[in-house]
């Protein structure tokens, strides 16, 4: 009896030793570094297992020891978190643990791509940007206008002006049409935002008619000092029943057909987008213009300037008549054209 309770006792100490060892062991291999010797990217395709991703590391060899992957998916189903993996692309840098791969991929800290829309691009330019980005999966085969807005729910709406141009952080798979759909929403929300802002004074009937105030401000200065004055120059246009005569729309209506040279038979040519041969604003705006574009179109500076002229230098001499707008033209631009 004695001998039985001594082997009972000695069976039981060797297996609390090889568990303590095994539970040493295990928080060893779990924190101790994988074999990652650089920075790399690792992806985990949608409807993986924790099973699954282990096998995929053991495939590229990113265990130090075959133990860390046991260890790893013991602990994972142990703790519950085997079945709150996400799928994604995760960025994995050298002295990172099993345990730090396994809280990633519970916490779905996946990689983070850019795609930049600019202010003053046009639609197709920015559709163009996102349809080529390399992490953006594209599911628009046919990129018409119209297609694309339809993809949107906004189908028969006018593409242009409706993108807002700003960066944006995306995960790996993030198809075109959500992306866009992002864009769309921001300035949808921003426009509402600065049109609550407006002045009661303004000659905009709708937030189209700031949207394309906007766009023409957003090409005719990339100077934040200047954006308010040329507003007030176009607003004050419009309320007196002038031409705006800006070049920008015109060059819009021309599209491909532009090469780079606005001719006098361009100005002359009659078009829903030759402000020179028509009055008011054109029927939609002429690109995306930002934040700061929009917040001039409603807050437009005082005075009494209806022209101005580039100077050459990326600002523009402004004149209150057209005596003094044509000593500026003569003196800036030798016989060229102002707004």
């Amino acid at each position: 009896m004695i001998r039985i309770l001594k082997f009972l006792l000695l069976t039981m100490l060797l297996t609390a030793l090889a568990a303590a060892a095994l539970v040493w062991d295990g928080r060893r291999q779990l924190r101790a570094p994988l074999a990652i010797s650089e920075h790399r990217s690792f992806e985990l395709q949608p409807g993986s297992r924790l099973r699954d991703a282990v096998l995929q590391m053991r495939r590229e060899n990113l265990f130090t020891h075959v133990r860390q992957a046991l260890y790893l998916e013991a602990w994972g189903r142990i703790s519950g978190e085997a079945a709150n993996i996400k799928a994604g692309e995760y960025s994995l840098d050298p002295g990172l643990s099993s345990l730090d791969l396994l809280s990633l991929w519970v916490g779905g800290k996946t990689v983070l791509h850019e795609v930049r829309i600019i202010e003053g691009m046009r639609f197709d330019q920015a559709l163009k940007i996102v349809l080529e980005h390399p992490e953006i999966l594209r599911t628009l085969a046919d990129t018409r206008a119209e297609t694309v807005m339809t993809a949107l729910q906004r189908p028969g709406l006018h593409p242009e002006g409706r993108l807002f141009p700003d960066t944006y952080r995306f995960p790996k798979g993030t198809t075109d049409v959500a992306l866009l759909k992002q864009s769309f929403d921001a300035m949808e929300r921003i426009v509402q935002q600065t049109w609550a802002q407006r002045r009661p004074d303004l000659p905009y009937a709708r937030t189209e008619d700031m949207v394309t105030m906007a766009s023409i401000i957003e090409k005719e200065t990339a100077l934040a000092s200047e954006r308010e004055r040329i507003a007030g120059v176009f607003v004050r246009r419009l309320q007196m029943g002038m031409r705006l005569q800006t070049d920008p729309t015109v060059i819009y209506g021309l599209g491909e057909l532009f090469d780079g040279n606005l001719r006098k038979r361009d100005l002359l040519a009659d078009g829903p987008y030759n402000t020179y041969a028509r009055a008011g604003l054109p029927p939609t705006p002429i690109c995306l213009p930002g934040r700061a574009s929009l917040e001039a179109a409603v807050n437009p500076a005082a005075g009494t300037e209806l022209f101005f002229v580039s100077r050459g230098d990326g600002s523009h001499q402004f004149s209150a008549t057209l005596a003094e707008h044509e000593a500026a033209v003569r003196k800036y631009q030798l016989g060229g054209r102002g707004g």
